[in-house]
């Protein structure tokens, strides 16, 4: 029988990357829809600054713990099962966050869409290491998760104008729908493996098996300390932080902010699949793919509160552009930790960085939320420009410390395997 290395992955494999895809673009407009109608849930809900932290972050930290279970028995019980029987709770908390009359209402949905959307991106991976060539994987992670990022347009002027015309209920459900038919198509489609191949090995194992031997390498941690704030730093500017600042701070608007984002996103999606590509062919290097990226992404943050780029909405659409740019490098950390750990404990590297991938926003947004408390604040944020400083400051510092870290791992050549 031909090696699937030669026979490729066939039409499923490419029917399951699509559907896949698509449900890792739902986990992301999720992620990030509280941006744009953060002013619509101060007033209905009657949340303050930190409220809102609260509540976007409630997402990440239910995501980020999920990741605990989710790394130690997702080979065992499969992509296709995990990611469908998830997705459910993830819809009761859709509906659950639309109807919500209060913050502990929102709060229960919140924390329902993070764990139910908490293994679409890991499912999608190991579907990813089973149905194509190991020598695409980075190549094809990036082009997954920029498909996935479409989830961030949606979630910029499109859900602006959804909200202008329906409220933010009845545009929050729509997507909802989308995510019903993307579930059943899911199970519909997906296998967790090319027919003919037997059970792994590691199936049979416990899955505490070779847990050490992953937490001993020091660089797993540096690598989850480069997660944790290179997403952190992105999530909590453009899945919160971004709205008040372009809606209310720099009196954008709600399209003009979403206008924003969608700049960023677009720039963010473009380079996703080249940044790996680059990394496996050019570069041929993991680390220099990275560490320069997250030294760019604290540069371009401090770039935000700069007077000049504040009084051009054309420059603060450009910087957050960069951003966007500049922060696509940080999905090849999932190759790095993939290609460094052992190969029976690779999906539990993963997981184990996914879950400090998804801390990191939590963490952060809060973060951001307890710096800025003491400003002049408008509804849903604070209304003075000159207010985010400290916001700005903490996210280039943490994003610069995970740069000098990451110069100290030891590096991977994807064609030296």
């Amino acid at each position: 029988m031909p090696s699937r290395d030669r026979q490729g992955p066939g039409a499923r494999g490419w029917a399951i990357f699509a559907v896949a895809s698509l449900g890792f673009l739902l986990s992301q407009f999720y992620r990030v829809s509280a941006t744009v109608i953060s002013p619509q849930l101060s007033q209905d809900l009657g949340l303050d600054v930190s409220g809102l932290g609260t509540l976007s972050a409630a997402f990440f930290y239910a995501f980020a713990l999920s990741q605990i279970p989710l790394g130690l028995f997702l080979d065992r019980v499969g992509a296709r099962r995990a990611v469908a029987a998830l997705s459910l709770a993830g819809l009761a908390g859709a509906a659950l966050f639309a109807g919500a009359q209060g913050l502990g209402q929102a709060l229960a949905g919140r924390a329902l869409l993070g764990v139910g959307m908490s293994c679409n991106l890991m499912g999608a991976l190991a579907l990813l290491a089973a149905w194509f060539p190991p020598g695409l994987f980075a190549t094809l992670s990036g082009l997954l998760v920029s498909l996935g990022y479409v989830g961030n347009l949606l979630a910029a002027t499109p859900l602006a104008l959804m909200t202008q015309a329906w409220g933010w209920r009845w545009a929050f459900l729509a997507v909802a729908g989308l995510n019903v038919l993307q579930v059943a198509a899911f199970w519909l489609v997906v296998r967790d493996q090319p027919a003919g191949r037997g059970c792994p090995a590691r199936l049979a194992k416990s899955p505490f098996a070779g847990l050490g031997e992953v937490l001993l390498r020091p660089a797993f941690w540096g690598i989850c300390l480069g997660s944790f704030f290179r997403y952190g730093c992105f999530m909590a500017l453009t899945g919160l932080w971004a709205g008040p600042y372009l809606i209310t701070a720099l009196s954008l608007g709600e399209v003009g902010a979403g206008n924003v984002l969608l700049a960023l996103s677009v720039g963010h999606i473009l380079a996703l699949p080249l940044s790996g590509y680059i990394s496996d062919t050019w570069l041929n290097s993991r680390k220099w793919a990275i560490a320069p990226s997250l030294f760019a992404s604290a540069l371009l943050t401090l770039a935000l509160g700069l007077p000049g780029v504040q009084a051009s909405p054309w420059l603060v659409g450009a910087v957050f552009t960069l951003i966007g740019l500049a922060a696509a490098p940080g999905q090849i950390m999932y190759a790095h930790v993939k290609e460094l750990a052992p190969p029976e404990r690779q999906g539990l590297a993963m997981t184990g960085i996914n879950l400090f991938t998804m801390l990191g926003p939590a963490v952060v947004m809060q973060a951001v939320g307890l710096v800025m408390e003491g400003g002049a604040g408008g509804p849903g944020g604070l209304a003075d420009p000159a207010g985010y400083w400290p916001a700005w400051w903490l996210m280039a510092g943490g994003l610069a410390l995970a740069g000098a870290v990451y110069l100290f791992l030891p590096d991977r050549r994807p064609r030296g395997r």
